[in-house]
């Protein structure tokens, strides 16, 4: 689950790590209420206004502002909220912004007194272990970093048992060149980090930029946090921060019937039952010249209600020419697959796209046999490389 600037900065605080004082705000009003208070709690000057959304590079798509005063912030507030913001990692369309995060000047003194760093905690799942990754070249993409100076990214691989060592973190703070007070500061800083990232169970922290400040202090500028949906039930507080308005509508959908559903940019809709299958099975359509429009895992308990939610599901996307079911039928019987292919059909209405099915395994020969008598217009396949090649006939 990804969580907003300033859901990840409340996380970051509770843990001690430094970020800038700043309060969310969902109208102009509350911006300039918001300014207000932040300086009389700072005496800060300045402000920085942000666009909340789901979506890296918000400064490029004019989405993050630095207002001089507070009708300043008024008025920046009132340009971002509701606007539909293009960044390079949105859609052509852009995401619509709801909310901004008015935070305090930590430029003080001149950015040209500033230094930016990059600083992520993750999993390399190569070692099975957690990773520190970290750059003296922040507020940069990292993906252009790593090409133009791949000397410039360090990295510190962290036993889960151990945690993170004081050694591990005064390198990190050397390899960043720095020294005083901003070298203990970044040594707290990177400690304390290491500490919320296991706390909320996350998959990814990343902060980017790192500021040291004029003073020598070190502050989360920023910060993207996606945590482990599987962790959710020990967080309620992080769960209750879920915003589905950044999320796909019909991945929504999906979650409230227990479907995992990943929208995809194809014209094949696929319905699977596991994981596994489910990548084989686009990798299939891939192939045989078509392309998946999802990923759609009806587990491994599926009944004819389930299969018939799902159809619904897939039928919503536009783009979705072709309908490919794959049931391997271990826990799940293909008897019960067919009659949610069946009742989805009889109660959705017209299908105009060509629906192929393939069933193998428990109650196979019985699900075919439903699907036979039904009188539908249903392609049915007994090899998976043959149910790829017929929908890519049946597209074409």
């Amino acid at each position: 689950m990804n969580l907003h600037e300033y859901q990840g900065k409340s996380i970051l605080k509770s843990y001690g790590v430094s970020v800038p004082f700043g309060i969310v705000a969902s109208s102009p009003e509350e911006a300039y209420n918001a300014a207000k208070e932040i300086q009389k709690q700072t005496g800060s000057g300045k402000w920085a206004v942000k666009a909340q959304i789901h979506a890296g590079g918000r400064g490029k798509g004019g989405g993050v502002k630095i207002a001089k005063s507070l009708d300043e912030v008024r008025q920046y507030a009132d340009q971002i909220i509701g606007m539909h913001l293009v960044t390079p990692q949105t859609k052509k369309e852009g995401k619509l912004v709801r909310k901004v995060l008015v935070e305090q000047n930590i430029y003080y003194d001149g950015p040209e007194n500033v230094e930016e760093y990059y600083l992520s905690i993750l999993l390399n799942r190569d070692k099975s272990k957690n990773m520190v990754m970290y750059s003296p070249r922040g507020g940069m993409n990292i993906e252009q970093v790593a090409e133009e100076t791949p000397d410039e990214i360090f990295t510190e691989v962290i036993d889960p048992m151990v945690g993170l060592t004081g050694f591990q973190a005064r390198r990190i703070a050397f390899n960043l060149g720095l020294s005083g007070t901003a070298f203990k500061e970044m040594v707290k800083f990177s400690l304390a980090l290491y500490k919320a990232y296991v706390g909320a169970d996350a998959s990814l922290f990343e902060i980017n930029p790192v500021i040291k400040a004029a003073d020598g202090r070190i502050y989360a500028a920023d910060s993207k946090v996606t945590v482990d949906n599987n962790a959710l039930f020990r967080h309620k507080d992080i769960a209750a921060m879920r915003d589905i308005t950044e999320e796909d509508p019909l991945e929504v959908e999906a979650g409230r019937f227990d479907l995992n559903y990943v929208k995809m940019d194809g014209n094949v809709g696929c319905m699977v039952n596991g994981a596994g299958l489910a990548m084989a099975t686009m990798d299939m359509i891939k192939m045989s010249g078509g392309n998946p429009a999802n990923f759609l895992d009806v587990g491994g308990t599926a009944d004819a209600k389930r299969v018939e939610e799902a159809f619904r599901i897939i039928l919503k996307d536009p783009n979705v020419e072709a309908i490919l079911v794959n049931i391997f039928g271990g826990i799940v019987r293909c008897d019960k697959v067919a009659q949610g292919v069946v009742d989805a059909y009889n109660n959705i209405g017209e299908i105009n796209v060509p629906i192929i099915v393939r069933l193998q395994g428990t109650n196979a020969e019985e699900g075919k046999e439903l699907i036979d008598k039904s009188g539908l217009k249903v392609h049915s396949a007994i090899r998976l490389e043959d149910a790829a090649r017929l929908v890519n006939e049946v597209v074409k």
